[in-house]
């Protein structure tokens, strides 16, 4: 949510952010010192109370991104106070258990893109956020498709089962422009927790990574080679593996330059034809573990 206000250059209209410092990294090498001016007032999900003493007139944020009804922090309780709310597309609930997603990820971007730059004034850079998104991913979607379909697994983290995403979530339109498939597309959420048994009988061809801390890259990949329900996977015993920061996998202008990049992964496992498709950032900078780029 920080990357898309900053992609359309309305920052001077955010009086503060919340954890951000998280994501510090990947927030300056895309934004630089813009990025350095915003004024953090907690570094992880924020209390009613830290909102309320920003005295914003409208807050961005998401159910599970920012939203809990466990803390209080809620659009109807900030209604309350007369500040309004912007739910994260992506985020909106569509069942009564949680489950959340209403729409294709990319027309969940492109919702709030419109929206946001609505919002605050930037219809202009919307219209070309939004440009630049459809003629990249027109690319992608031209790009020569495997011969033999793709089966990706997107690894968050993992405890008894393993978090990852279906079909609402920002991952599965990266996974689909990448030209590969998302084991649990048929799952109707976003974020949500899969059984090693299911990901065992998907048997992925290839393992993308969220760069997401407390457990690092390589305590992923050390579970995935010792645990029995995974070990003997061929995208394990290939180590096909990709990572990514989370600021790329959550819904966000970064979400097509992760399809470029992963779409590229695919083509160095020779898993998807050769294609023209060039990455518009460079993630190698960041130095992140566990790709194919890096690891050459």
């Amino acid at each position: 949510m920080i990357d898309l206000i900053l992609t359309l250059g309305a920052q001077e209209q955010v009086e503060a952010v919340t954890n951000a410092s998280r994501h510090e990294e990947v927030l300056r090498w895309r934004h630089g010192d813009t990025f350095a001016a915003l004024k953090e007032v907690a570094d992880s999900s924020p209390s009613f109370e830290t909102v309320i003493a920003a005295d914003p007139d409208l807050v961005f944020a998401g159910w599970n991104y920012g939203f809990r009804e466990s803390t209080g922090l809620t659009p109807e309780a900030l209604a309350q106070y007369d500040i309004a709310s912007y739910i994260l597309s992506e985020s909106c609930r569509s069942g009564e258990d949680g489950e959340r997603g209403i729409m294709d990820p990319w027309d969940a971007l492109r919702t709030d893109v419109w929206n946001i730059g609505a919002l605050t004034g930037r219809d202009g850079d919307a219209a070309q956020v939004v440009a630049d998104l459809n003629e990249r991913i027109a690319a992608l979607q031209a790009a020569p498709a495997p011969e033999i379909p793709v089966d990706a697994l997107l690894f968050d983290s993992f405890t008894s089962t393993v978090t990852t995403s279906g079909r609402f979530g920002g991952p599965q339109a990266i996974i689909e422009a990448a030209g590969a498939h998302n084991i649990v597309s048929d799952l109707d959420d976003t974020w949500t927790q899969v059984s090693w048994e299911r990901i065992t009988s998907s048997e992925p061809d290839v393992i993308f990574f969220v760069d997401y801390p407390p457990q690092t890259v390589e305590q992923k990949v050390a579970e995935l080679k010792a645990n029995p329900a995974t070990r003997d996977l061929e995208a394990v015993r290939q180590n096909r593996f990709v990572n990514l920061p989370y600021v790329m996998w959550t819904s966000g202008p970064m979400n097509i330059d992760a399809a470029e990049i992963l779409r590229r992964a695919l083509e160095r496992y020779e898993l998807a034809p050769e294609s023209t498709i060039t990455p518009a950032v460079d993630i190698s900078t960041l130095g992140l573990a566990g790709n194919p780029w890096i690891s050459d």
